[in-house]
């Protein structure tokens, strides 16, 4: 197992373990938990509380479009475009989704 896999891994069960909620949208969720590894794996502690911020901003915005009966359905399309837009800002730190 290489790594990043390693450390994905690690952060899913933590994450579980932690009690964090989910979005139920399985390329939100896979995402959200591959961003947390790269945050807590790879970006400096100096900077790691904006990196977190956005974290629980994101699960926050895309937890509450997921229990909208009218929004749900879009969910995993705006997921797809931030996992695209984020590639590019997290790529200088090793950071690969």
């Amino acid at each position: 197992m290489n790594r990043l896999a390693l450390s994905v891994s690690l952060a899913v069960v933590a994450a579980t373990a932690a009690g964090a909620a989910e979005v139920g949208i399985p390329v939100c969720d896979d995402f959200l938990a591959k961003y947390e590894a790269c945050v807590t794996g790879k970006i400096p502690a100096a900077q790691q509380a904006t990196f977190k911020a956005q974290l629980d901003q994101l699960r926050t915005s895309w937890s509450k479009l997921a229990q909208n009966p009218n929004t749900r359905p879009t969910l995993e399309g705006a997921c797809k475009q931030t996992i695209e837009q984020m590639k590019a800002s997290m790529t200088p730190y090793g950071c690969s989704f």
